[in-house]
């Protein structure tokens, strides 16, 4: 499936004729774009008693994330898909960020995000003796936020792959995203995907933070309702985020965009 330029291969475990053990190694195979079928991540469809179904998901190196936008409406729009009544729908999904709500309106869906969390603006951090100024965000999993003058030409991989590993952001490390403003409506995004360990063509949560650090960044008003902001993917889609502020309290976050099935078929291993 793909949503935004994320692409993902989504499993059910209840289909599965013997449980599958070890999902990380299952996520490194499978997502392998050489000898696997090859994906931002892996989606596994488990039962849940709180909510329509529970997803968990796999990086493709292996480690399992709290949350994934895209991904969350990819699942979304797979499950949809296998009703007869092709309506708006709404479904509850279980993540290790905490229940979601989606809905459903035929191509498009709409995911209701956790709220941000862990704000810190203006972090500085030394790269090679340059000194840069980012902002980070937790909308689920970590973000950290680069401005730009010129996307195009920044060396999203290399410049990513050393702040998502920086001392500021270790344990866990950090999904950077790399924006440049257009205007108080629009944002331009690049993302270095922690887990993916590259640049992806898209990325839900990363379009959340970056939304949300812009607002902060260059707006001047605090108190604003019924915000949207248009983020342009380097994959092409434009992912509409909308949320309510009160100061550096977002609230009511949500998630847009298309999603689309590729294909359906047995994967042997």
């Amino acid at each position: 499936m793909v949503a935004g330029g994320n692409d993902f291969v989504i499993f059910e475990s209840k289909n599965q004729k013997s449980q599958i053990k070890n999902l990380a190694e299952l996520a490194k195979e499978v997502c392998n774009r050489k000898y696997g079928i090859g994906a931002d991540g892996l989606l596994m469809i488990e039962e849940s008693k709180i909510a329509n179904f529970k997803m968990r998901i796999f990086n493709p190196d292996g480690s399992e994330a709290e949350m994934c936008g895209n991904g969350i409406r990819c699942v979304a729009f797979w499950a949809n898909s296998k009703s007869k009544k092709q309506e708006v729908k709404i479904l509850k999904i279980e993540t290790k960020a905490g229940l979601v709500e989606t809905e459903i309106n035929k191509d498009r869906v709409k995911v209701k995000m956790p709220e941000p969390k862990d704000l810190k603006m203006n972090i500085i951090i030394n790269i090679r003796g340059e000194k840069y100024s980012v902002h980070y965000i937790n909308t689920g999993v970590p973000h950290t936020v680069l401005f730009v003058n010129d996307l195009k030409n920044t060396n999203v991989k290399e410049l990513g792959k050393i702040i998502r590993f920086h001392p500021k952001f270790l344990p866990q490390g950090t999904n950077v995203d790399f924006v440049q403003i257009k205007d108080e409506k629009n944002i331009f995004l690049r993302t270095y995907e922690r887990g993916v360990e590259d640049e992806t063509l898209a990325c839900g949560t990363g379009a959340v933070a970056s939304a949300i650090i812009s607002k902060i960044k260059y707006q001047k008003s605090k108190i604003e309702k019924n915000n949207n902001i248009n983020v342009q993917t380097s994959g092409g889609e434009v992912l509409k985020v909308y949320f309510e502020r009160i100061e550096n309290n977002f609230k009511n976050v949500w998630l847009e965009g298309k999603a689309k099935i590729i294909c359906k078929g047995v994967y042997y291993g």
